[in-house]
């Protein structure tokens, strides 16, 4: 089993708690000089120790799990492997630092971060000032959207004090597979005399929900299911009832501007409705009992795939936690228009995703569900499940939505899942290797990468060709 040092947390947790050494040393049972060696990283953290810490402190074990700093590790490459910056570093030095200083590697990924907006803007307006043709430029309304996506991303992808009020309402309602939408017209017309109607929307095909407050009705496309009728009205029991709590849960993140915050209250109404609609227990328990089996999760509750598996990617309840997902949907251009994780899996922002990835490979058989072993160039691997799903809103000629939805696990859990069988868990041959995007990615000789890595040099020999694009130095 490998030796965890972790001197600086164990520093940390000590200051945060205005404790002396020897204090600390008191409560552990063990003497100064050990504690002096642990903080120094001269001694191992042992798991005596780390169950003395829980049982003194209260403190979740998995602060002091390396699987913890992975998806630290996993943001510093993209922050750091930039040939502006003109440094080779190390994947152990990365480990050191996502590990030794937390508070350090977290201000780097921020202000690489805020760099990559300032840049994406920077260019935008170049090109509106530059051609008034180019219209109004995609690229200045990003941020906002990123920033939702990393409020949800720092808290793994799960809200507690908004997933309990979820549960807690939809045990008051009786809430059950079948019922859900009836129910919750019944309770908008008895607790906030609001009126569900059911319109075709003919003249805007792609309206889901429109609320009007003076007359208090609720207007929902009759083109959607019961289930997203359901969840379309969860969503504005949300409004009405979770304003306070909601922006409780904002006024903890740092939103840069209006537009981000208005994003996340949309975005934890939102999950508020996945959760009321999939009440945490109810569904946690099905999950298991069904091996995450989600075509079954699919009948159970009367919701489609994709509500599904983003709400497996939330179970991260402080003991009573499901496996934890990594949730991603791409389109056949490889955009990702949702993510969202639970576990560390990390992905480049920029220059793409993997190509050998299942998720593209889903639209080449519509429907179907497609199984991967995958391993990443750090030797970490995850079981992926991937299948598209078709939104149609209008008639003949109209374009219809495409898009992939991957679900990913560390292998660890795959066993958990019905999705593992048949497959060699324990063969390293089995496995596809992937990347977090080409150019951030070390494999020498993948045939499939489309740009070179940024922290290698090329080797440029007009006598020489390969199969490999991009000859590394």
């Amino acid at each position: 089993m490998k030796k965890l040092f972790m001197g600086v947390k164990i520093k940390k947790l000590r200051e945060e708690r205005q404790l002396t050494q020897q204090a600390l040393a008191d409560s552990l049972g063990i003497s100064l000089s050990y504690l002096n060696q642990m903080e120094n990283n001269q001694r191992p953290l042992t798991i005596s120790v780390l169950l003395k810490l829980n049982a003194a402190f209260g403190i979740d074990i998995q602060l002091f799990s390396e699987e913890a700093d992975a998806r630290l590790i996993g943001e510093l490459r993209e922050a750091l492997f930039d040939p502006a910056i003109n440094e080779r570093i190390a994947i152990a030095e990365l480990q050191e630092l996502a590990s030794g200083m937390p508070a350090i590697g977290r201000a780097i990924v921020s202000l690489h971060k805020r760099l990559h907006r300032t840049s994406e803007q920077s260019t935008a307006l170049a090109l509106r000032l530059g051609d008034e043709r180019q219209g109004d430029p995609g690229g200045l309304m990003t941020a906002p959207f990123e920033e939702v996506r990393d409020f949800f991303y720092a808290r793994n992808n799960y809200i507690d004090a908004i997933d309990r009020r979820a549960e807690a309402m939809a045990d008051q309602l009786d809430l059950y597979h079948g019922n859900s939408a009836d129910r919750l017209k019944q309770y908008l017309s008895e607790t906030h005399d609001i009126r569900v109607i059911y319109e075709r929307f003919e003249s805007t095909p792609q309206a889901k929900r429109n609320y009007r407050a003076d007359n208090r009705s609720l207007h929902l496309s009759a083109r959607m299911t019961s289930g997203q009728q359901a969840f379309q009205m969860a969503t504005q029991i949300a409004f009405l009832e979770l304003g306070e709590l909601i922006d409780t849960e904002i006024s903890h993140a740092l939103f840069s501007s209006a537009e981000a915050r208005t994003l996340a209250r949309i975005g934890i109404a939102n999950y508020f409705a996945g959760a009321l609609i999939l009440p945490y227990g109810t569904f946690l328990k099905s999950a298991e009992e069904l091996r995450y089996d989600i075509s079954l999760l699919e009948h159970r509750f009367g919701v489609g795939f994709e509500t599904v598996c983003h709400r497996l990617s939330t179970l991260q309840r402080d003991g009573a936690s499901g496996v934890p997902f990594f949730f991603i949907r791409v389109d056949r251009a490889g955009n990702i228009s949702k993510r969202q994780s639970a576990t560390n899996f990390h992905f480049s922002r920029t220059g793409g995703t993997c190509p050998l990835w299942n998720v593209y490979e889903a639209f080449t058989q519509p429907g179907r569900i497609l199984t991967q072993l995958s391993e990443m160039p750090d030797g970490r691997t995850y079981l992926w499940i991937a299948r598209t799903v078709e939104h149609s809103t209008g008639g003949y000629g109209d374009l219809d939505k495409s898009f992939a939805i991957g679900l990913g696990c560390d292998l660890q859990h795959a066993r958990k899942l019905v999705y593992s069988k048949g497959l060699l868990l324990d063969d390293p041959g089995a496995r596809t290797p992937i990347g977090a995007g080409c150019k951030i990615c070390e494999r020498p000789h993948c045939p499939q990468r489309a740009f070179p890595p940024a922290i290698k040099s090329l080797i440029i020999d007009h006598n020489r060709s390969s199969f490999t694009p991009y000859s590394e130095g």
